[in-house]
């Protein structure tokens, strides 16, 4: 066996590895900087620690025990692997066993990190000589258990989906939580941004508004990942002053982090080696030497494809269990707690993975990760890297880019990763959509008075509206709750819109909901004859019912996917900033005219186009706010329209991904309109407007940094190889088009004149 120093000296002397590597950056190790336990820690815990084999705890955590038993708002930000779990356990569990009768909740964003906590919590508790009840209260919890749950749960554990469907609008089942809670855990903070985090803020406010009529003003703990606005992120969910802490106190070991970028397979085009065979080939190295490895990829699609790769190059006896597994969505919940306990165990010496793993789950000591394409921020990465080497000694990280044109910075840029901060996270509570959603809740589980805000929110006008809709009604200076159906149901966390699409399996007798899709997206993902991806399996649309919000699907298994051609009609309703220079550029108010006329049937692989077919949907129309610049005919000298309009459509594609890398969203969560002369302007204008209802502060931001983004899109454009464009940079040259390359970065240089 080669160990994984032996083989990272191998690649060290392989040119033929060495010259797809475009940066090695070797993180030295770091010494742990420590303290005593806080005094106002309970004795029988420190005993409870001490036998543990936990003398100290690293500084961080001690600040932060320290300051929420001060009865201070929290918020801890360091690497993976610092143990920010004990920085709310300990304060948690401290005052529990102090007063029987106190109660705490824990938020995580997914199940699987519920399970975890609760199995932590139940070790660090085992050996006090106290009874205390953690549980976790989510959708697979048993019907049967929810009752005592709800009476004697010292700390239940859930999810901001439950708390805001299942649990506030039933408070009055809860009153021992709700009268006795001293703290509330919010943790993987960084998750909540962007729609989920403008919901979550808005959930925070109805949780604190129940606390308060049951007379309890509960503390928060938060932790999170690096960002660049942990403060302005945990002020925006809370709503409280916090203690933010930023320095590490855990020590690190000796971390090799690579960024390899595939080699190019078609010049033209622009096409590197894929990333999926690559990270087999990777792999399928380490794990033959025994280097338990993690790989991560970017859909439940590549964790099954890569999954069968490396399981067909393992040579298996008859009976013998495999050692590389796959972990995603989908799965049940007992087969990823095995697969969990294997990672532990080191039974298990391969895993691929969504970012279902990249949270805080206890899964061992790895020696090796692999990211099969930019996780889409430098927060994410660092997560997902730093599921590697958390309790061993050197360890190895490997960023596999691909052909993306975010993925081809990173890789041609690695300086920006490893000198720069991790992005900001954005988070809007106050958008219309999603704050007049939660009014409805909040008026469900409590009357609101008639000058009552909903935290910092103003919502008079709303309260008034929802009476003018029948929805509330004024009596004695209070809003009442007046339709039948509770509004918490039908309210997704998950998306700006309650009007989502309901995706139904009707393969079998027995029609099964398989997901949804808000309605926005729904005539390009769901429209008929469509082919719907999920958990891996092909489904083909046979009807999309609009108007009841319903699409029927069947499991098919075909050679293509199918690609819906959208066209936009952008209109400007209000300007709320602008400012002109060699270009005019702003941001406000606009509505978007969306319609699907056709689709494209695209071979896997080979990306063959294998026809069209019609699409007969209504037109949809959405409501959001967008960044704008307009080129005045002076700024572009004697540039033709018809080279304008190519250069648009260049930066059309390419500056939405440039922008969702400064933004710290998903470049889905980002759209661009090019106008040659757009109704509003007259001019050649470039719009890039927030994909979701209302906006959730994307293109505020973009107005701030517009130079950022743009310098970083003129270094993707200028990095790549291509001679007219390509996917990895502006995309192909436009039919009927002059190739937009150049044109493109004519315009950039234009805008930052």
């Amino acid at each position: 066996m080669t160990s994984l120093k032996e083989l990272l000296q191998q690649w060290k002397d392989d040119p033929a590895f060495l010259c797809n590597v475009t940066r090695w950056e070797v993180v030295p190790p770091s010494q742990g900087s420590y303290a005593d336990f806080p005094e106002q820690l309970d004795s029988r815990l420190k005993d409870a620690l001490t036998e543990r084999g936990i003398e100290k705890l690293y500084s961080h955590q001690a600040r932060a025990v320290s300051a929420a038993m001060d009865k201070k708002n929290v918020v801890v930000v360091t690497p993976t692997a610092s143990g920010k779990t004990l920085c709310y356990n300990l304060p948690v569990v401290s005052a529990l066993i102090k007063d029987p009768s106190s109660r705490a909740l824990y938020l995580f964003p997914t199940k699987a990190l519920s399970q975890d906590q609760v199995a932590e919590l139940r070790d660090l508790t085992g050996s006090l000589d106290t009874n205390l009840n953690c549980y976790t209260y989510d959708g697979d919890t048993e019907p049967g258990l929810r009752q005592g749950i709800r009476r004697s749960g010292h700390i239940v554990v859930t999810n901001p989906d439950m708390l805001h469907s299942a649990i506030l609008p039933h408070h009055t089942k809860w009153v021992q939580l709700f009268q006795n809670l001293k703290y509330i855990v919010i943790d993987e903070m960084h998750q909540y941004r962007g729609v989920f985090g403008s919901h979550v803020a808005n959930v925070m406010r109805r949780l604190k508004r129940i606390c308060a009529f049951y007379g309890s003003d509960p503390k928060f703990i938060m932790c999170s990942a690096t960002i660049a606005n942990p403060g302005e992120l945990a002020d925006l969910l809370t709503e409280e002053p916090v203690e933010v802490i930023t320095e590490n106190g855990a020590p690190r070991a000796e971390k090799h982090f690579i960024f390899y970028n595939p080699p190019i397979v078609n010049p033209e085009l622009g096409l590197r080696r894929s990333t999926l065979l690559e990270a087999q080939n990777l792999a399928g190295k380490l794990i033959k030497n025994d280097i338990q490895t993690i790989i991560f990829t970017r859909s439940r699609l590549g964790v099954e494809v890569l999954l069968t790769y490396l399981q067909q190059g393992l040579k298996l006896k008859p009976g013998q269990d495999s050692t590389i597994k796959g972990y995603r969505g989908g799965y049940l919940p007992k087969e990823r707690r095995t697969i969990e306990e294997g990672l532990r165990r080191g039974t298990i010496k391969g895993v691929i993975s969504t970012n279902a793993l990249e949270l805080g789950i206890d899964i061992g000591a790895l020696d090796a990760c692999l990211m099969t394409g930019y996780p889409g921020s430098i927060a994410s990465t660092w997560q997902q890297a730093g599921r590697s080497g958390r309790r061993s000694g050197t360890s190895l990280a490997v960023l596999i880019a691909n052909s993306e044109p975010l993925n081809q910075y990173i890789a041609a840029n690695p300086d920006y990763f490893f000198g720069r901060t991790p992005e900001r996270a954005l988070a809007d509570p106050d958008n219309l959509i999603i704050l007049t959603n939660h009014i409805r809740c909040a008026a469900f589980e409590l009357p609101f008075e008639e000058n009552e805000n909903l935290g910092r929110a103003s919502i008079g006008e709303i309260l008034q509206f929802l009476a003018e809709e029948n929805v509330l009604y004024l009596s004695d200076s209070r809003y009442h709750w007046m339709e039948d159906a509770y509004p918490a149901e039908e309210i997704s966390l998950r998306s700006a819109t309650r009007e989502n699409v309901v995706i139904i399996d009707i393969t079998d007798p027995k029609p099964r909901v398989i997901g949804e899709v808000d309605r926005f997206s729904a005539p390009m993902l769901v429209h008929e004859e469509a082919i719907y991806m999920h958990g891996g399996i092909q489904y083909q649309v046979e009807q999309l019912d609009f108007e009841e919000k319903k699409a029927y699907v069947r499991r098919v298994d075909v050679n293509y996917f199918t690609d819906a051609n959208l066209s936009v009609d952008l209109k400007t309703l209000e300007v709320f900033e602008e400012e002109a220079a060699s270009v005019h550029r702003a941001w406000g108010d606009v509505r978007i005219n969306a319609l699907v006329s056709m689709f494209k049937k695209i071979r896997f692989n080979t990306h063959e186009n294998l026809g069209a077919g019609p699409v007969d949907l209504p037109e949809t129309e959405m409501h959001t706010t967008a960044f704008w610049v307009v080129f005045p005919p002076a700024s572009l000298g004697n540039m033709p329209l018809s080279a304008v309009q190519s250069g648009l459509i260049g930066l059309a594609n390419l500056v939405p991904q440039v922008a969702a890398f400064f933004l710290m969203g998903d470049p889905r969560d980002l759209r661009a309109v090019s106008q040659v002369k757009a109704p509003f302007t007259e001019l050649p204008t470039l719009y890039l407007y927030d994909n979701f209802p209302g906006g959730v502060g994307y293109s505020a931001e973009i107005y701030r940094s517009y130079e950022d983004i743009f310098m970083s899109a003129r270094k993707v454009i200028t990095d790549c190889g291509c001679v007219e464009g390509c996917p990895s940079c502006i995309g192909p040259a436009y039919q009927g088009s002059e190739p937009g390359k150049q044109q493109a970065l004519q315009l950039i240089e234009v805008i930052l004149k």
